[in-house]
Order: C-alpha cells, then structure tokens, then sequence
C-alpha cells in the first residue's frame, strides 16, 4: 500500500491532553501493516464488547471490483477562513467525477448541519469535530472514494491523529495548506466573520483570538493568493496521480 510522505509534527510536544476518544489501539505507524492486521478481532481500548470485524475483501480487492481506476485516499485541505478551501474542494470534487472518479467532498459548515450539529467552536469540541471527520473520512478513503475534506481545522495534533487515523488502517492522506495572508483573507471575509471577530462580537475565531497552527511539512500548498482555482485543481489532480491514488485510466469528458 502507497502511503503519501508524512507530516512532521511531534506529539510529545501536545498542545493540551486530547479527549479519550481520540486513543487508538496502535500510536504507531512504523509498521501500518501489521497494526492493520493486529486490529482484526482486536477489541476496543473503551469498551471490551466491541470487537473489530473484518471485510472479505482489501481496499485493493474492492478496487479491482469496482474497476474503477483509482484508490481511495483523504486530501485534507487545511486553511484559515476565506483561504479558498470549500470553493477549491468543491471545484475538485466536480473535476474528479467529470473524470469518472468517485469523489466525495466533506465540507466544515455543512457537517455542522448534521453530524456535527451538537458541537460548538471550544477547543475542545474543534477537537471533536476533527476526530469524527478523521473517522469518516477514513471510511470513505477505505470504500474506494476520493474524499476531500474542507475544515479550518487549526490545530496540528488534532490533524496528526486524523493522519493517525489513516495510516493506522493503510488509507493514504494527503494534507493540503490553502495558505493565505491573513491580511488577504480578511480582505475576503466571504461570511463577514473576521468583522465579527474584530469587533468582539465573534469570540474564539481562529485567526484572530484562537491560534491557526500551519502545517510543518504538508504534501501540498497551495498560495491560494496567488493561483487560481483552476490550478489549485490541476495541482491537486497531479498530486494525486503521484501518489498512486489515480492509477489507471478513467472516463474522459466527451466519452
């Protein structure tokens, strides 16, 4: 299994203690295989009655049924807001199916519809809601789909372990920087939050008065400030090409 080249970031260095939930079985990933494999009919660090059941097939196997031409994987796009990530992400996504790719994208405001309606903006329920994307995503990556999440998510633990989360069970993650200047996304303030923000009407807006943690040693980034939408795309696409992740041919535009 081809995993992407990893993020360079120490946990020992934690920020705060992590919730319970975010304990894997294995923290480590210097043997994905056998932590794979060790994690079948394992039962769960929470609860003893929750036994991990095994598929029949391997995510290799699904694809070869599928034929579809690719693998699946997480592109993790990271940003403050209004660097470009849901208009990139969404851009993708479309890209991708016109290919004949299946793709799926997981957006930060439209989880918090469902999903994640419960939680708010502490940083500990920013950690809950990245652990749970982390989850899914994982499932996604494992299904054979291109899954393309769109979270400011600013911390770099908490990204670390939704990395974790993947490599634990052999799904490739490709962490994206949309950087921007804050100046420049202020200047783009899309939802007006960063007026919000600076007025004190918005408390513990990331940027402003919660800190966005940027990735040490993501695959990709992007200056959102200076590329356009088109070639963020085309970037990401080549990305994923390099990584193994689209591996064969896929359906053409005017087929």
């Amino acid at each position: 299994m081809q995993l992407a080249r990893r993020c360079v970031c120490s946990l020992s260095t934690a920020r705060r203690a992590l919730p319970a939930s975010f304990m894997r079985m294995s923290t480590s990933t210097d043997n994905v295989g056998e932590d794979r494999q060790a994690r079948y009919g394992a039962k769960a660090s929470h609860n003893e009655n929750i036994v991990y059941d095994e598929a029949l097939i391997t995510s290799e196997e699904r694809m070869e049924y599928v034929a579809s031409g690719h693998k699946g994987c997480t592109l993790w796009i990271t940003g403050l807001s209004g660097s470009g990530k849901s208009t990139i992400g969404a851009a993708l996504e479309k890209e991708l199916l016109t290919m004949g790719v299946r793709a799926y994208r997981l957006d930060g405001d439209n989880i918090r519809f469902g999903l994640n309606k419960d939680l708010g903006f502490s940083a500990e329920d920013r950690d809950e809601n990245i652990r749970r994307i982390g989850e899914v995503s994982g499932l996604f990556a494992d299904s054979g789909i291109v899954t393309i999440t769109s979270f400011i998510s600013p911390y770099l633990e908490t990204r670390a372990l939704a990395r974790q989360i993947h490599e634990d069970a052999g799904q490739t993650f490709i962490e994206v920087h949309a950087h921007v200047t804050l100046d420049v996304a202020e200047q783009r303030d899309p939802k007006g939050l960063y007026k919000k923000a600076r007025s004190g009407e918005l408390k513990g807006f990331t940027g402003i008065d919660d800190p966005y943690e940027e990735p040490v040693n993501p695959e990709v980034k992007l200056h959102t400030h200076e590329m356009s939408v088109e070639a963020s795309v085309g970037a990401l696409i080549a990305v994923l090409k390099s990584n193994g992740v689209i591996t064969g041919r896929v359906r053409l535009v005017d087929e």
